[in-house]
């Protein structure tokens, strides 16, 4: 069975490698310019006024890996804006938008994102960073730390080992499903007792399958960010397809256009961006999200 699905890798890189790259020219063929993007040079000599309040519908990886609470502070500092936090998966976070709930999202589900932009809910979609997800499961050797995803997940399945689901249509979770089905293996509908849906975050999500001795896929900085990884360690990493790109956009209906404004053009502008790469490199040695929209403008 392992030899079937060896074959199919080429199928996942192909499905996968539109969803990865960066789309430099913000899906609409001119380059944008921020126009705050120069503006923040670090160096605050004068107390900036309260300007208002923004709600962030965002993802779990963002607000779990720590992301929001380095950024957050500083963009108040620069701006005078304040922005509150609503974290949930990203299917949550766009319905939490669609419904009037935020001026500004911030995911990680490409198809879902531009079916948002479709649907009318925002002007566009603008790319902001990356970083990639992987596989962790116990250091047990019962899958060998590899690059090839699909095999990993095929000898999950083959073998009857344990996989635990976020089940919540996050963008971990739509990237997760994505795989079962290039492999036409779909233990979500087969009632397989190894597999189980959490329909809770990442962290969460993580803890149960260390605590059952399982496998689950994760964004990297959310598992870097855990104080606790048990006995498990990254099985698999490092293919193309497993890059996770994230969008940021401005809600149509948010009554809070200008401030909305001034948030997205620092997020995916030189102080924001600088910021993003920063995040992570003195604990970790690297970056825990690569910034990517500074590529559209540089």
């Amino acid at each position: 069975m392992k030899k079937k699905f060896l074959g199919l890798t080429a199928a996942i890189v192909a499905m996968f490698a539109f969803a990865a790259c960066g789309n430099n020219d913000n899906d609409n063929g001119d380059v944008y310019y921020p126009p705050y993007y120069s503006a923040y040079n670090g160096s605050i000599t004068d107390e900036v006024e309260y300007a208002g309040t923004l709600i962030l519908s965002t993802t779990t990886s963002t607000y779990d890996a720590g992301l929001l609470d380095f950024l957050l502070p500083i963009f108040r500092e620069e701006t005078g804006w304040e922005v509150d936090v609503v974290s949930q998966g990203t299917g949550a976070a766009l319905e939490t938008a669609r419904q009037g709930g935020s001026d500004v999202v911030l995911v990680h589900a490409r198809a879902l994102e531009d079916q948002f932009v479709a649907d009318g809910f925002a002007e566009r979609r603008y790319d902001i960073m990356f970083n990639d997800f992987i596989l962790i499961g116990p250091a047990d050797g019962a899958i060998t730390h590899n690059t090839d995803i699909g095999e990993a997940f095929a000898t999950i399945l083959e073998d009857e080992l344990y996989f635990i689901s976020r089940g919540d249509n996050s963008g971990t979770h739509v990237r997760e499903l994505d795989i079962w089905r290039v492999l036409d293996l779909y233990p979500y509908q087969s009632n397989n007792a190894n597999y189980i849906e959490t329909g809770d975050g990442m962290g969460a999500t993580i803890n149960m399958a260390i605590e059952m001795n399982a496998f689950t896929l994760s964004d990297r900085a959310t598992w870097y960010n855990r104080p606790n990884h048990g006995d498990h360690v990254i099985v698999s990493e490092g293919a193309e397809y497993m890059l996770n790109p994230y969008g940021i956009m401005i809600v149509a209906s948010s009554d809070l256009q200008e401030g909305a404004r001034v948030f997205v053009d620092w997020m995916i502008g030189e102080r924001g961006q600088e910021l993003i790469g920063m995040f992570g490199v003195e604990e970790f040695g690297n970056p825990l999200f690569f910034p990517e929209a500074y590529l559209n403008w540089q």
